[in-house]
């Protein structure tokens, strides 16, 4: 590290009466009290009582929790919920100093989405390509609106991660690839949600606490592997990664979120340079730093339970969502042994401290009784969608337009196709009801408008009609025909790609574009995804092709630019212009040392507009994707997992997602390491350990019953000592059921055996025939098609792990010497 050669901000004045305040209370203060401070909940594992016993500092609400466990309550039951956790945590049974109260946080990113009749704004990717920092600033405001009527004062947003690999799974949370677009936009929203920080504005009535993420560098992670390792030089993580946050410091940020990924092999959350010497010394960062969603458990000697060297490091807040308790007693006691420093303790909480006395917690009546909340009206008011609506049609843009084929007469007969069409989740996509948002139906949206929705309004008001029909087919030939289409719902590591082609996933809707390209009907694209795709088979099959990203829930915005109004004149022309280059191949866009890229079909800025087209012509329908990526049916292969799959470890105490080169289970029962192009598999004999390749559940049914197989290509290095067991792990239907498959721990096989016969050393291929499992509830949702339980020593190498077809009906593991 060269902290010189980092930007250097000379601190906000603190004010003294807020500040004298603050080290009166901590002076008051029990050590019990100053590290409850410290710990973050999830409003699923804890009750009002833990509250007023534990005095925590803040609860959140992660992506599956909502009050009662009911992730489409109503707005009404958030505020209830608000509300009782606030009283509770204000009952104090000390007169030693005034009753502290909690925050809470949630993931408000592209709007309250979580809350039902909400107003869900385009992800960050659709307002980068509006290149509108006013408009971001005033959806910023908007959605703060609308959490602070459910009684919540903390939105973690924004994102201001600068995406560099866009198979990223959070590509659609960085605003662009530009520093500087994401520089602007970090400043613009910090001030939408919390009001001008100098000014009156701020934390006023209808505004939120922002917390600006991920610190630092998860935009630029090895192969875009969510909380991978960023091994950009120093002086990339200045220029392009650490960009946003001096802006949005100088904003009026108060709360900066660590990342879950590392920077050159050193895990974010351990990282003392970067979190004390840069940002809270030459950012001048005066607020809190949270840490992720039990991160500190990737830090190598820690737990989720236990992670002094995240505390040390700068964490002033843990996110412990179901680890709470055990962070709370295992941090107390390093602090009492001293393994935490009181000066560390006090400079955590007095940060904390700061931040709530500042934001006006300490003055700010209960929830309910607050002047900006209960008001259910805000949400989704006729203003916010409005401004939802123009940010639809400022995100567009226009990649191709032949032939003038935009825009359409209304009066015309318009076919609308294609599975997005009339889906407004699959039009909101991440982040939405849920984490992954992927469960959601049109109900969930009151007061929303699907695509097909806005393009009928507008068609039916001219007299023209509007018929849809997701799978193309009609009975009348349309004059033109719209097709929607796109990626479905995903958040974080469960959106991770391989590659950049789209056409693997989904060769229906590019047959049914083929087809109507064949019979001579005009066919518009309009494309719904969280980043650029390799879409040349798809953009070749269209006549007109739209970007359209994840709008949300006003897809009245995409029809407001399709159509001529009545005079004949555009109604409105496109205006969005790429914020990330969109690629020519199947393999992501390069960046060399001075930002240049290499491999764009269209360069950020690009997008056309019906005063300036162009004619884009016939692209290759080559991929040409890398050797060793693009498998469909691979799970590890030339020393990596294959993207969405993740590698897991687990033991009693916990388990744990392997995201560096090596990682240990929580109690060291196993060993994941990745030397070379091979994964190492080590049981150390202490106890039962698990390792898995798990990730989005698939259906796997219809391949047990054709008699497909897992195959492995292993080396044992050390013969088991014990019992090993292989088999899978299925989505669990319960708490109860662990991991599902209709029994604890999921459906597995003896394989001692087989393992035990192998010759130590000599490359073999072990095949596990899925009929084994057919028999077993949840085999049509399989979180983790491979794993394995050692309850003693063991150590195994892989070099490839995959489904594959085969006609193996009935289940006898087989063991294959090479």
């Amino acid at each position: 590290m060269h902290p010189a050669l980092w930007p250097e901000r000379a601190p906000a004045a603190l004010q003294p009466q807020t500040e004298a305040f603050v080290d009166a209370l901590l002076s008051r203060m029990s050590l019990e009290e100053k590290v409850a401070q410290m710990i973050q909940a999830d409003v699923g594992s804890l009750t009002s009582e833990d509250l007023r016993t534990y005095k925590l500092g803040a609860v959140l609400a992660g992506g599956g929790a909502a009050p009662r466990g009911d992730v489409r309550a109503g707005a009404r039951a958030w505020l209830e919920l608000a509300d009782t956790l606030y009283r509770a945590a204000l009952q104090s049974d000390t007169a030693a100093h005034p009753p502290i109260p909690i925050l809470f946080g949630v993931d408000a990113v592209h709007g309250d989405a979580k809350i039902r009749g909400a107003t869900i704004f385009p992800h960050n990717i659709g307002l980068g390509a509006a290149h509108d920092p006013q408009l971001v600033e005033r959806i910023g405001h908007a959605t703060a609106e609308e959490v602070a009527t459910t009684g919540i004062d903390w939105t973690f947003a924004p994102t201001v991660a600068v995406a560099r690999d866009v198979r990223w799974g959070r590509s659609y949370e960085s605003y662009s690839d530009d520093p500087a677009l994401v520089a602007t936009y970090a400043a613009a929203m910090v001030r939408g949600l919390q009001g001008e920080r100098s000014r009156a504005t701020f934390m006023a009535p209808g505004r939120t606490l922002s917390s600006v993420k991920h610190f630092l560098g998860d935009g630029g992670t090895f192969d875009g592997r969510d909380q991978g390792d960023n091994r950009a030089p120093e002086s990339v993580l200045i220029r392009v990664h650490a960009a946003g946050y001096p802006a949005a410091i100088d904003a009026g940020a108060l709360i900066v979120m660590a990342s879950f990924s590392g920077w050159q092999g050193v895990k974010m959350h351990a990282n003392a340079d970067l979190l004390g010497t840069i940002l809270k010394g030459r950012f001048g960062f005066q607020g809190f730093v949270v840490g992720d969603w039990n991160a500190q458990e990737e830090v190598p000697g820690c737990t989720k339970f236990s992670c002094a060297a995240a505390a040390n490091a700068g964490i002033d807040m843990f996110m412990a969502p179901d680890s709470w308790k055990q962070i709370y007693e295992h941090t107390l006691a390093q602090a009492r042994a001293g393994e935490i420093a009181p000066e560390r303790i006090d400079d955590a909480v007095r940060r904390i401290l700061r931040v709530k006395a500042l934001a006006g917690l300490f003055t700010r009546p209960a929830p309910k009784e607050r002047t900006d909340a209960g008001h259910f009206e805000r949400l989704g008011s006729a203003a916010h969608r409005a401004l939802a609506r123009t940010a639809v049609r400022e995100s567009l843009v226009l990649l191709k337009n032949e032939h003038d084929t935009l825009p359409l007469s209304p009066r015309a007969h318009i076919l609308v196709a294609g599975e997005a069409a009339d889906r407004i989740g699959m039009q909101a996509g991440g982040w939405t009801v849920d984490w992954q948002g992927d469960h959601n139906h049109n109900d969930d949206f009151p007061g929303a408008t699907s695509i097909y929705q806005g393009i009928r309004s507008i068609v039916t008001a001219a007299g023209g009609t509007a018929t849809l029909s997701p799978d193309g087919s009609f009975a009348a030939r349309p004059d033109a025909a719209i097709v929607v289409f796109g990626e479905r719902p995903y958040a974080e590591y469960e959106g991770d790609r391989e590659t950049l082609d789209f056409s693997r996933e989904d060769t229906r809707t590019l047959t049914l574009l083929r087809s109507l390209q064949s019979r001579g009907i005009r066919t518009i694209s309009i494309f719904l995804s969280g980043r650029p795709l390799w879409v040349n088979p798809e953009i070749n099959a269209s006549d007109a092709f739209v970007a359209a990203w994840l709008p949300g829930s006003e897809g009245e915005g995409i029809a407001d630019v399709l159509f001529r109004a009545p005079d004949g004149q555009p109604r409105l022309d496109f205006t969005g212009k790429l914020s990330f280059p969109w690629p020519r191949t199947a393999m992501p866009v390069t960046y060399d040392a001075d930002d240049r890229t290499s491999g764009a079909l269209f360069e950020r800025g690009y997008g056309l507009s019906y005063r300036h087209a162009d004619r884009v012509g016939h692209l290759s329908e080559d991929p040409q994707i890398a050797p060793d990526r693009g498998d469909a049916d691979s799970l590890f292969q030339a020393g990596h997992a294959t993207a969405p799959w993740s590698l897991f470890v687990g033991d009693d105490l916990a388990q744990v997602r392997v995201t560096g080169a090596e990682q240990v289970s929580p109690a060291g029962a196993v060993r994941v390491t990745l030397p070379d192009s091979q994964l190492e598999v080590r049981w150390s004999g202490a106890g039962r350990g698990d390792f898995w390749i798990g990730g989005r559940p698939i259906d796997l049914l219809a391949a047990a019953h054709r008699g497909d197989v897992v195959q492995a290509r292993l080396r044992i290095e050390q013969p088991p000592t014990g019992a090993v067991r292989v088999g899978l792990r299925c989505a669990p239907t319960s708490q109860a059921a662990e991991t599902g498959c209709g029994v604890p721990g999921g459906a597995m096989l003896d394989a001692t055996p087989v393992l035990t016969s192998v010759r130590r050393g000599a490359w073999t291929r072990l095949t596990v025939p899925l009929a084994c499992f057919a028999g077993h509830s949840g085999l049509s949702s399989v979180a983790a098609p491979f794993a394995l339980r050692a309850e003693a020593g063991l150590a195994i190498a892989f070099s490839d792990i995959r489904l594959a077809h085969a006609s193996e009906p009935e289940c006898h593991l087989r063991i294959q010497p090479e």
